[in-house]
C-alpha cells in the first residue's frame, strides 16, 4: 500500500487506476481537515465499493465540521448517490441528524431506507419510534430486519411489542430467529439501563471476505474488534494469523498479549492458544 500526504490523496481520489484511489483512502483515515470534505463527499459515489464504504467512514468520523454539508450534499442527491452518504450521516452518531435520517425512512432507494433507520435506532431515537416502524411494512426484507433491530436498540415496551408483532406476521424463519434474538437482547438492556454500544468494526463475516481482497484493511478492522474487548477468540486469532501473513512480528505480538489479556478476564479458558502462540514466537 502506498502512503500519501494528505494533499497528494486528495489529488489520488479520482486518479484512474482503483488500487491508487483506495490508497489515497487508507492516507486519509483520521483526517479532520474540512477541505477533505467535498472530496470525500465526491468519492462516495466512487465504482469502487471499496472506495465509497472508506469515505464514508472518514467523513463519519469528522465529528460536526461534516454534519452540515452531508446534509446539503444528501438533501441534493438522488438514487444510489444517497446510499454512502446516508451513511456517513449515521457514522456519525450525532442528534443533528434525525430529521434528515427520518426524511430518509420514505426514500425511494432501499439501501436509503435500511441506513436511516437502523441510524434512529443506534440514536436511541425513541420519539421517532412510528419512522422506524414504517419499516416493518417495506418491501424489501433488509429494512424490515434492519427496522427491528433497531426497535431493539430503543429497548423499550412498546419498541418490543412491535417486534413481536412483526414475528407473528413474518412467515421467513430466519426472521423470527433474527426477532428472537433482538428481543433478548432488548428485553435484558431494558432491565439493565444500559445502552447499545456502536462498534466502529465491521461484522465479522464481512472482515472475512475481505481478507482475500485487502488483507490490510482486514486485519485492522479484526483489530477494531479486539480492541473494543470481543469475548470471542476468533477476531484476536485472524488478526494474528494476518499478522503473520503480512510479517508484521512486533503487531502479531501486541494482538497475542491484547488476547490474553482480554480473554483471561471475559472469557477465562480461551486464552490458552494466544499464550502458546506467543511463547513460540519468544522461543
Amino acid at each position: 500500500m502506498a502512503k500519501y500526504s494528505f494533499d497528494d490523496a486528495i489529488l489520488k481520489l479520482k486518479d484512474d487506476d482503483v488500487q491508487v484511489r483506495k490508497d489515497a483512502i487508507k492516507s486519509l483515515e483520521g483526517v479532520t481537515d474540512e477541505s477533505a470534505i467535498d472530496p470525500l463527499i465526491e468519492a462516495t459515489t466512487d465504482e469502487n465499493a471499496n472506495v465509497r464504504f472508506g469515505a464514508a467512514q472518514i467523513l463519519g468520523t469528522m465529528g460536526d465540521i461534516a454534519i452540515d454539508k452531508l446534509i446539503e450534499k444528501f438533501n441534493a442527491a438522488s438514487g444510489q448517490d444517497k446510499r454512502f452518504l446516508t451513511f456517513a450521516l449515521k457514522e456519525t452518531y450525532s442528534e443533528k441528524t434525525i430529521d434528515v435520517l427520518v426524511s430518509a425512512v420514505d426514500d425511494e432507494d432501499f439501501g436509503v431506507r435500511k441506513t436511516a433507520i437502523r441510524g434512529l435506532g443506534s440514536l436511541q431515537a425513541r420519539d421517532q419510534m412510528d419512522a422506524i416502524a414504517k419499516g416493518l411494512d417495506d418491501e424489501d426484507w433488509g429494512v424490515r430486519l434492519y427496522a427491528i433491530y433497531a426497535l431493539g436498540d430503543l429497548a423499550t415496551p412498546e419498541s418490543i411489542a412491535l417486534i413481536k408483532e412483526a414475528r407473528r406476521k413474518e412467515k421467513d424463519k430466519d426472521f423470527k430467529k433474527s426477532c428472537n434474538k433482538t428481543i433478548k437482547k432488548a428485553e435484558k438492556m431494558m432491565k439493565s439501563g444500559a445502552k447499545p454500544t456502536h462498534s466502529k468494526a465491521k461484522p465479522m463475516k464481512d472482515i472475512k471476505a475481505l481478507e482475500k481482497i485487502d488483507p490490510e484493511a482486514a486485519v485492522k478492522e479484526y483489530s477494531i474488534h479486539a480492541k473494543e474487548g470481543a469475548k470471542s477468540p476468533e477476531p484476536y486469532k485472524r488478526a494474528a494469523i494476518l499478522y503473520r501473513k503480512l510479517n508484521r512480528h512486533d503487531d502479531e505480538v501486541n494482538i497475542l498479549n491484547l488476547a490474553i489479556e482480554n480473554l483471561s478476564k471475559l472469557n477465562p479458558g480461551k486464552e490458552e492458544w494466544f499464550i502458546k502462540r506467543l511463547d513460540k514466537l519468544n522461543s
